[in-house]
């Protein structure tokens, strides 16, 4: 079946239900989503969404704080539009039905956290499930319009180009839409679109212990480094430090506001350390708590160290905390007498496909919005709570900007050839996925974690490439299903990584590497970027 569509929206988080919400005003939308609609990292964040709200605080505070985290690669003029328009896009997200936590003395001032790098109290909350709360706005909103049409429990398998649809290399290549498989019908759409936006979230499945959904599988970067278009700076993953250890918590993240609250860590024996490491002590940015506590429990052959909030009385830590309290609770830990035993985890992806102002990929008709871009912001280290204030911003800005093209554009009468499964049998060796899927997460985790090294990258390399080509084998002879594109989307995605950490030859922000550690700007102030036509074999 072939669905034809005005905008194609890949993913059904903060950045694609803004946009598409946006671009309903244009045409018609469809949304393609792999899960129930509600799935994504979007729906987990606990912490918020970081503006400017407040008298005593300044844009250009903002604009130091997401600097200096950034540890040089952030573009100011990137970060200065995005913290400038941030304070709009909330007022339009409440406008849109989001209800964030207002103070307890004055219901008409929002209660403002704060977070690690941050100099002052920005960050807009609903308790500890902003998330959810923004989720459930957008969707709400959504399904209010005709022109949004939600495909649930489908996935992209890979993008249309005009040059494959010709047969042939073009000079100016397009994006024409998305072959989509239909996971319960087990079928493979054409879904052609005049505008295909990317906003399927990041990358944490790539390793083994991770703070996101199950669907955070690379789907988005994998696609467009396959399609041509130019990836950067994947080599810096943000570990998040505080990550609830216990072996059936499935990674529950313990967010920033409870440091940011005065939670304190320290080691099991109780005595503290991150003064150490940083003038902020337990409030130091991510990429210096994550590494400390890495470096101690290298030393201590400990399995984890204590996050500490007992010194908060139990009614505010179940106000402000609802839902880290009650799950820790399920643990056997009670915030309010308990410190809560924490593991750095694989968070977010500060890299991706590379953008420019207004969300546009290197390919014609492709933008991209969210995790799965590198748009500048974060640079080598993501400031807590921007990644939901990036997404919201480079939502609207890539909406006007395909309100500009949309009346030049003139529908690409190119056929698409169908789906062709290329005589592909079904697989009676499921095994191979798992095994494959299982290998990349370790070897990612072992050699490619928050502490790096030639010999580890080196390694890691030859492990990932060999996988690689045993995948694609397996590619080319089963037919499709959700588990196979999932497992060749993270290979890929593990595979750039690799590349592109073993590129960068000085240790900066999230990127830490044995054998330069220090920050290098005479060779390396500026970004990684791959593409296939360098990398493919």
């Amino acid at each position: 079946m072939e669905i034809h569509t005005d905008f194609l929206v890949l993913g059904s988080g903060i950045a694609g239900l803004s946009f598409a919400i946006r671009a309903a005003e244009l045409g018609t939308v469809a949304m393609v989503t792999k899960k129930e609609k509600t799935d994504s990292n979007t729906n987990l964040a606990q912490g918020g969404i970081a503006a400017v709200q407040d008298q005593t605080d300044r844009v250009e505070y903002h604009i130091s704080d997401t600097l200096t985290c950034g540890a040089g690669l952030s573009n100011e003029e990137v970060v200065r539009f995005v913290v400038t328009e941030g304070p709009e896009r909330i007022r339009e997200l409440i406008q849109w039905g989001v209800e964030f936590t207002r103070s307890d003395e004055d219901p008409g001032r929002f209660d403002l956290g704060r977070e690690g790098g941050h100099s002052m109290r920005r960050v807009l909350h609903a308790k500890d499930l902003t998330g959810r709360e923004i989720e459930r706005a957008l969707h709400e909103k959504a399904g209010q319009n005709t022109n949004i049409r939600i495909f649930e429990n489908h996935i992209a398998i890979d993008l249309i180009m005009k040059s494959a649809a010709l047969g042939r290399k073009i000079e100016q290549d397009r994006c024409l839409g998305a072959y989509v498989l239909d996971i319960d019908g087990r079928e493979v759409h054409t879904f052609r679109a005049k505008f295909v936006m990317l906003s399927t979230g990041g990358a944490g499945k790539v390793y083994l212990i991770t703070t996101n959904p199950d669907i955070a599988t690379a789907d988005g970067v994998a696609m467009a480094y396959r399609a041509g278009a130019k990836i950067a700076n994947m080599e810096f993953i943000q570990f998040h430090p505080t990550c609830l250890y216990h072996p059936d918590a499935k990674s529950f993240l313990i967010s920033e506001a409870v440091r940011g609250e005065g939670g304190i860590l320290k080691l099991k024996s109780g005595d503290t350390f991150m003064e150490k490491y940083h003038p902020m002590k337990s409030l130091a940015p991510r990429d210096v708590v994550a590494k400390a506590i890495d470096t101690e429990l290298k030393k201590s052959g400990d399995d984890f160290v204590l996050l500490d909030i007992t010194h908060h009385k139990r009614d505010f830590l179940i106000s402000r905390f609802p839902n880290i309290y009650e799950k820790c609770l399920e643990f056997g830990v009670d915030m309010a007498k308990d410190p809560v035993p924490v593991v750095p985890a694989a968070h977010y992806l500060c890299g991706g496909v590379r953008v420019n102002g207004f969300g546009e990929t290197s390919i014609s008709g492709l933008f991209a919005c969210g995790e799965v871009s590198c748009t500048g912001l974060h640079g080598a280290n993501r400031l807590a709570s921007n990644s939901l204030l990036e997404a919201v911003v480079y939502a609207h800005r890539s909406f006007m900007r395909v309100t500009e093209l949309l009346t030049a554009i003139q529908d690409d009468l190119v056929p698409i050839p169908p789906w062709d499964p290329r005589g592909a049998t079904e697989s009676d060796e499921s095994v191979v996925v798992s095994h494959n899927w299982d290998e990349i997460r370790r070897c990612m985790w072992n050699y490619v974690g928050i502490v790096r090294s030639d010999k580890r990258l080196e390694r890691a390399q030859r492990r990932i490439d060999m996988i690689n080509r045993e995948i694609e084998e397996y590619y080319r002879n089963f037919i499709v299903t959700r588990d196979l594109l999932e497992l060749r989307n993270i290979a890929v995605a593990a595979k750039l990584i690799v590349v592109c950490a073993r590129m960068r030859k000085e240790s900066r922000g999230l990127h830490y590497n044995l054998d330069y550690p220090e920050k290098n700007d005479r060779g390396w102030l500026k970004d990684t970027i791959v593409s296939r036509e360098e990398l493919w074999r």
